[in-house]
């Protein structure tokens, strides 16, 4: 999805630079002594910055002054959207679009936030409405594009995807989009030619050097592929995505578990679309663990601790929350906690590594589920002695993680396990079970069903229900 646009209807006086505004006490002065315009200069110099406590009380004090200003309307609603409310935010920006009809760049971001809240006709309204007031309005027709793709539409999203190109030849995403698409649709070697113009075009992009290595992998060239994430490592060496790829690709150095600043790198870029894209891939998890979940629990009775163990967005979120007394989610990534967050549907939300937190928490959980966090792990010993460590008399851990079938090979020497060069694991059923009991589990249930869909064939998982004995 394109960036959300931060033009303005007004001339911006030049804004005092973020790092003057240090404090409560600053932004507080300059309100009262700004005039709303002065301030609206000040609050999206703050946004863009990335300040979004700040810049959301500075935009509601502006509105408390001038409650119809148009462009404090919508980029307050932008800053809302970008915290994960997307409700809310949708109401401001219709009504800055009431009060100002002919702004393409505001029907852009109308439709970027009707897309992520899953309101795809919508959304195509307001990029359509966006194209008609500004025909050559590249972002437009590449935003389009990717609704058009997350409805199926695929060959009209590819046209819009060209459409894109033809009016901004260096259009960074709608490159990358066009790769993405051709890729899905199993067109993988068109796909790279697309990836390989955005290096030349921004040869640093560090997500088109991810999505052509992913891609030589596909193609079966994984001497391809690891050269890609060599000269990346070569001149980013502390880049996690890049070592942990090219470990992936190589076979070279390949971690026990993917690395915090990996995990946390991919999960904080991928927080705005991570519920679009997965509903785009028929994603299952949430509902299987949640299924296993009720199997062992019986009837919802809202009298379990619980711990939702690699929350992401929060999709386990208000299919766990009948079963919980109390219900906590994990996780390492702050872009995903603050969507999780505006589910309102937990109790308690913390950033932290998984293994560790577990292991601060002895006999806590009646029930710790975890959907598709595991596949970060390659050597499942120490998170499921911490799980089992972390669960009362009895408590149950439902988890999904991706099968390495009898038929594959590049297993890891006498470990069940591989790293694949997508950069996730998956693991032998023979190996889970083998960890459970190693831990102390009672396995109750070890099921294979398809997770997603991922390059148009179905990832094949486990899903995982074991008993603390």
């Amino acid at each position: 999805m394109g960036s959300i646009e931060m033009a303005s209807t007004e001339p911006l006086d030049r804004p005092t630079p973020v790092e003057e505004v240090a404090g409560p006490a600053a932004d507080s002065q300059a309100v009262t002594e700004l005039s709303p315009n002065e301030a609206l200069a000040l609050a999206v110099n703050v946004h863009r910055h990335g300040n979004l406590e700040v810049a959301e009380t500075l935009y509601r004090r502006i509105l408390d002054v001038a409650p119809e200003l148009p462009d404090a309307l919508h980029f307050l609603g932008v800053l809302i959207h970008q915290s994960g409310r997307h409700d809310e935010a949708i109401k401001l920006v219709r009504r800055s679009l009431a009060l100002v009809t002919d702004q393409a760049d505001w029907y852009n971001n109308l439709g970027n936030i009707l897309l992520a809240s899953s309101r795809l006709e919508e959304a195509t309204e307001a990029y359509r409405t966006a194209i008609a007031l500004a025909p050559t309005h590249a972002n437009a027709y590449s935003n389009l594009g990717v609704l058009l793709r997350a409805q199926g539409r695929f060959d009209e999203a590819g046209s819009a995807y060209k459409q894109a190109i033809a009016l901004d030849p260096g259009h960074l995403d709608a490159h990358n989009n066009m790769g993405n698409l051709l890729a899905g649709l199993g067109k993988v070697e068109q796909a790279v030619d697309y990836y390989c113009q955005v290096l030349t075009l921004a040869p640093g992009m560090a997500e088109s050097r991810k999505l052509l290595g992913i891609a030589y992998s596909r193609l079966g060239r994984l001497d391809k592929a690891s050269a890609v994430f060599r000269e990346w490592l070569d001149e980013e060496p502390d880049n996690p995505v890049a070592r942990h790829m090219y470990a992936a690709c190589s076979g070279e150095n390949v971690p026990v578990r993917a690395a915090d600043d990996y995990v946390e790198g991919i999960f904080d870029g991928f927080a705005a679309s991570f519920d679009a894209k997965l509903e785009h891939l028929g994603y299952r998890a949430p509902q299987l663990v949640a299924a296993a979940a009720e199997k062992v629990s019986g009837a919802p009775a809202k009298r379990f601790m619980v711990l939702d163990a690699g929350c992401g967005t929060g999709l386990c979120g208000p299919l766990l929350a009948p079963l919980a007394a109390h219900l906590i989610g994990v996780d390492l990534s702050t872009g995903m906690l603050d969507r999780a967050r505006a589910r309102s549907v937990y109790d308690e939300l913390v950033k932290a590594e998984l293994t560790g937190f577990l292991q601060q928490h002895d006999r806590a959980f009646d029930l710790i589920v975890s959907a598709d966090t595991l596949v970060y792990f390659g050597d499942l010993q120490a998170p499921l002695h911490a799980a089992y460590g972390a669960l009362r008399d009895y408590g149950n851990l439902i988890f999904t993680i991706e099968e390495l079938l009898p038929r594959e090979t590049q297993e890891r020497e006498g470990t069940g396990y591989r790293i694949n060069p997508h950069g996730r694991y998956s693991h032998g059923s023979d190996y889970v079970s083998e960890c459970l009991k190693t831990a102390g589990f009672k396995i109750i249930c070890i099921e294979s069903e398809a997770l997603r869909m991922e390059g148009g064939a179905p990832v094949a998982g486990l899903v995982v229900t074991a008993q603390r004995r």
